[in-house]
């Protein structure tokens, strides 16, 4: 699996490539927003990023947009920022994740691992309450917005939106109960596996209100509807 990092402390960056070559995972490292920009240029050919947020040239957040226009590869921020207002701003711009430095590398391993894993397991993103003809279908149509399972592409009046691997996690559970009121607590057990003590409950906040900017525009109708006091539901 190929990791990209980028980092403009070398002694980061080399601590980081030796842990992760002993998890067999495969490393490219650039120190600069003009270096990568020109690097996922073409296509984003990574299974997860590891972003800094303050580079020589810029920051994280613009290499973060970047991706996120092209794929919905995992993202983690690996930030010594570690206030609310940077916290939401990161995942506002499209990341999965987030860790403070300095870090422990087995924590940053796990987290990898766990966005890796929420990115790929979209068969079981769905709660109890999903229904077998729900599972056969291969297309969704929700307000302006239309879902393939079979191929992960949303389309909102036709046009693909690029959505990040927990926007996309979080949309399928919506879409597989669709019309049943889910609680905060019944997607976050189901968006959050052995890694869930990473996220909290304000997290899924963020999250929502991503994914609905995404999917409805000003006027329409809300696609993910607000019980209040109780949680969300998708008619």
């Amino acid at each position: 699996m190929k990791v990209l990092i980028v980092e403009d402390d070398p002694i980061i960056v080399e601590g980081l490539k030796i842990a992760l070559s002993q998890e067999q995972y495969e490393v490219e490292a650039f120190g600069t927003v003009k270096e990568v920009l020109e690097a996922i240029k073409e296509e984003v050919h990574f299974a997860v990023c590891l972003l800094d947020v303050n580079l020589p040239d810029g920051d994280g957040y613009t290499v973060c947009r970047a991706i996120r226009e092209k794929t919905r590869v995992p993202i983690i921020f690996l930030t010594a920022c570690d206030d609310e207002i940077h916290t939401v701003l990161a995942l506002e711009q499209g990341a999965d994740d987030y860790i403070s430095k300095p870090f422990r590398i087995r924590e940053l391993i796990a987290r990898i691992k766990a966005v890796v894993r929420r990115s790929g397991s979209n068969d079981n993103a769905g709660t109890a309450t999903e229904s077998n003809t729900q599972q056969e279908r291969d297309t969704e149509v929700f307000g302006r917005c239309e879902l393939d399972i079979r191929s992960g592409k949303v389309k909102r009046d036709g046009e693909e939106i690029f959505l990040s691997a927990v926007e996309y996690r979080l949309l399928l559970i919506f879409v597989k109960n669709r019309g049943h009121l889910l609680t905060r607590q019944n997607i976050l057990n189901d968006m959050w596996d052995s890694a869930g003590d990473f996220v909290n409950d304000n997290t899924l906040t963020v999250y929502v209100r991503r994914l609905r900017k995404k999917l409805e525009a000003d006027g329409d109708e809300p696609v993910i509807a607000t019980v209040r006091g109780m949680g969300y539901r998708m008619d």
